[in-house]
């Protein structure tokens, strides 16, 4: 994974940098999410292998109506450097560098139960107050945390669930 990722990074870059001076970010990452969810089928992927699929049928394949020459050009220099395959790996770095320059901090809350809209509004404010920056927030349940909840926001986890204070109560009452 660590390969696939250090492969598509400058890819990522490169169409990163590429939005920006269309003022086109919006466009790209819908244009980068399709052409990666495409990619990622199995069988669109074994399609994309093909030796007798030519670079314009697999931009043709990837593209999406409105994005744009730029893309497509993005698109043929990723089949010509066999990187198509790339395409889930260089979409999620475009979504970092983009949540980056938009100063958004996406996080998810996982809780034992769905959590009510009022209290999801106050977790938002206040990870908008803690790191500076918008928050998009999104939900998940796992019923194993018993309670509490774990919010994932990128290189920052808050484990307040139930399930992990007791797990800390273990390895403390172990020592």
């Amino acid at each position: 994974m660590s390969q696939a990722l250090t492969l598509a990074r400058p890819y990522a870059r490169a169409a990163f940098s590429m939005a920006q001076d269309e003022n086109g970010l919006a466009v790209w990452s819908n244009a980068l999410g399709f052409a990666a969810q495409v990619a990622a089928d199995p069988r669109a992927a074994s399609l994309l292998l093909n030796p007798q699929l030519t670079h314009a049928e697999a931009v043709a394949l990837l593209s999406v109506d409105g994005a744009g020459e730029s893309f497509s050009r993005f698109l043929a220099l990723l089949a010509e450097n066999r990187r198509l395959a790339q395409l889930p790996e260089i979409s999620g770095l475009y979504e970092e560098l983009k949540a980056e320059a938009e100063r958004v901090v996406k996080a998810t809350v996982t809780s034992a139960a769905e959590l009510p809209a009022g209290e999801l509004d106050v977790l938002k404010a206040a990870l908008k107050k803690r790191f500076g920056r918008e928050v998009e927030l999104s939900t998940a349940i796992d019923a194993s945390l018993i309670g509490g909840a774990v919010i994932d926001a990128g290189d920052v986890v808050i484990d307040g669930s139930l399930k992990g204070k007791l797990s800390r109560l273990q390895a403390a009452l172990a020592q």
